[in-house]
């Protein structure tokens, strides 16, 4: 008799998702290294910037919540419905359901990154840019971004029932079988990311973070019209 495969080991699974996202994630990274250096060296790109960078400052909190809500919830959910291979992916509720997962993504975003600008400083030194990596790769995305982004889409792609999500979070292994390889693909894609968005000002990094983040889940949702290897979530 012959035997059933065996799982396949969560790192394993991580890095399959890590490499399948090589590419966009290349792309992306080249994207805001882009912004970034034009911010520093090009005089359009940085007046164009410090526009916005006056305007979040005066509207503050409040376009964290909508930029983040656009970017990560509504421009993808009208990409993927007025895409053929993808227009029945999400209904009408579950496409309002994920607007307002990251409408409060912002909020989340906007303490993220004050709180460690308080914390650490808002320069762009080495040791500054480093330690705001470790906290948001190894502390807030591990315990709070990728449990967050997994219970989000399982519920809304689940019709927003809420057993079935017990029942696998109840089962014995969820974390080493559904987060782990979750966790292992984003930091392809976003440890190289944050390292870039950092290096901004305070005040500029949820903007570009929108920015990469509404390509990123594009990309994703272009990707998932044929069957792809598991993909990193957003972050």
């Amino acid at each position: 008799m012959a035997r059933p495969p065996l799982p396949e080991a969560p790192w394993r699974a991580g890095l399959r998702g890590a490499r399948a996202n090589l590419i966009p994630g290349l792309v992306l990274q080249t994207f805001a290294l882009a912004l970034v250096l034009g911010y520093y060296f090009a005089p359009g790109i940085a007046e164009s910037l410090r526009h916005l960078e006056a305007f979040k400052g005066r509207v503050g909190i409040l376009y964290s919540i909508c930029s983040t809500a656009l970017f990560g919830g509504l421009i993808p959910w009208l990409y993927i419905k007025a895409h053929p291979a993808t227009r029945h992916r999400y209904s009408v509720a579950q496409g309002l359901g994920l607007i307002a997962f990251w409408a409060y993504k912002g909020v989340e975003m906007h303490l993220l990154y004050n709180g460690m600008a308080t914390l650490f400083g808002h320069d762009n030194e080495v040791g500054t840019v480093v330690k705001k990596v470790l906290v948001d790769q190894l502390v807030y995305c591990p315990l709070l971004a990728v449990p967050g982004m997994w219970l989000a889409y399982t519920w809304v792609e689940g019709n927003f029932a809420l057993p079935p999500i017990v029942r696998r979070v109840r089962k014995p292994g969820w974390i080493m079988r559904d987060l782990v390889p979750v966790f292992i693909a984003n930091m392809g894609v976003w440890l190289p990311t944050v390292s870039i968005i950092y290096t901004l000002p305070t005040v500029l990094q949820l903007p570009l973070e929108n920015l990469v983040l509404c390509f990123f889940t594009l990309l994703l949702a272009h990707l998932s019209q044929r069957p792809p290897p598991e993909a990193a979530t957003p972050q």
